[in-house]
């Protein structure tokens, strides 16, 4: 399939249509067996459960074209695995995980003419979401839903690409002490615009969330996982319940440790604790790993010895090692790779 006519090398992080997305129905009990379609407008009850009560949850993963031609998806079993923990927590029906990764592998074959050309630094990105679609007007689980899978062409997550960033200690705090912040759930999103609008307009590129029960110990940002590096090269990642499980990191840890034969940590981190380290970055499927230069409490600057230029040598490293698995031009881990077809 001939490729679209796009700029791919100054695509923006943004929606762009593209021709099929997978859709399937929960009613009376069970999913029907769901298809691809063209029409992209979604039309619910003005009563929906996703509309009243936030019944809302998603993923986000990407396909790309590798170094030999073929079209692959990352780790898309994970993503499957983590919206089934998220439709339990919301009292959602789950969307079984063979199904999720053969609808994945559909809309980005049918979809193959979007996904962007090795080397151009772009990506196919896909959303797998699912909502109550039935009407709730009582507070309780809407009774029907609809799962989709759409897909965009999208280029790197931050403006200008992998460079260090500036980050704000928020005074919001993202998740509550056994809430949801560790799935995927839309509600824990909306709750966070409020802090990056205000972030952005002080200036800074996104916030860093501190727990919120005793707001001493690092959790994330509204939409990626800390990765910190010590001065001696050792990996240091923050662990935590209301964190979400990003697949990123957990493939970045596995990277350190078994490619590169780094010593790793997950554990709880404590801001105090920052200052000390000499790399840091934020990964998450959008932006892989983009490193971060300064981080602001208030006025007081942690300036990050890796430096405001570039990436730091042990970030770097754990990024072209990632995204060389991703592109093919490393072997990857069984299982990590799936080929469409």
């Amino acid at each position: 399939m001939d490729k679209k006519s796009i700029d791919w090398e100054n695509l923006g992080f943004g929606y762009i249509e593209t021709e099929k997305r997978f859709v399937s129905n929960y009613r009376n009990g069970v999913w029907d067996e769901g298809g691809l379609t063209g029409e992209a407008t979604v039309t619910i009850s003005e009563c929906a459960g996703v509309l009243q009560y936030a019944q809302t949850i998603f993923e986000g993963l990407k396909a790309y074209t590798t170094e030999k031609g073929e079209t692959v998806i990352f780790r898309p079993d994970l993503n499957a695995e983590r919206m089934e923990q998220s439709a339990l927590r919301l009292e959602m029906p789950v969307y079984p995980k063979d199904r999720f990764v053969d609808a994945v592998v559909r809309t980005v074959r049918a979809n193959n003419a979007y996904v962007p050309p090795y080397g151009t630094g772009a990506t196919l990105y896909v959303r797998p979401y699912m909502f109550g679609s039935s009407a709730v007007i009582g507070v309780k689980p809407a009774e029907e839903y609809q799962f989709r899978v759409f897909t965009t062409p999208v280029g790197p997550y931050f403006k200008g690409g992998a460079r260090p960033l500036t980050i704000k200690v928020s005074d919001f705090d993202r998740a509550a002490p056994n809430g949801t912040g560790h799935i995927k759930a839309g509600l824990n999103y909306a709750m966070s615009l409020h802090a990056i609008v205000t972030a952005h307009k002080e200036g800074f590129d996104e916030n860093m969330y501190l727990d919120p029960r005793t707001r001493t110990k690092v959790e994330e940002t509204g939409g990626a996982n800390f990765l910190f590096v010590t001065k001696d090269k050792k990996v240091v990642v923050p662990k935590s319940s209301s964190i979400l499980p990003s697949i990123t990191r957990r493939s970045l840890v596995y990277v350190a440790k078994e490619y590169l034969g780094l010593e790793v940590e997950e554990r709880e981190v404590l801001f105090d604790e920052v200052k000390d380290f000499a790399e840091a970055g934020l990964c998450g499927t959008a932006a892989v790993i983009s490193p971060v230069g300064k981080i602001v409490n208030h006025g007081e600057e942690i300036c990050i010895p890796s430096g405001m230029a570039d990436m730091g040598p042990v970030t770097k490293e754990l990024y072209d090692t990632l995204t060389g698995i991703q592109m093919g031009r490393i072997e990857a881990p069984d299982g990590w790779i799936k080929v469409v077809e």
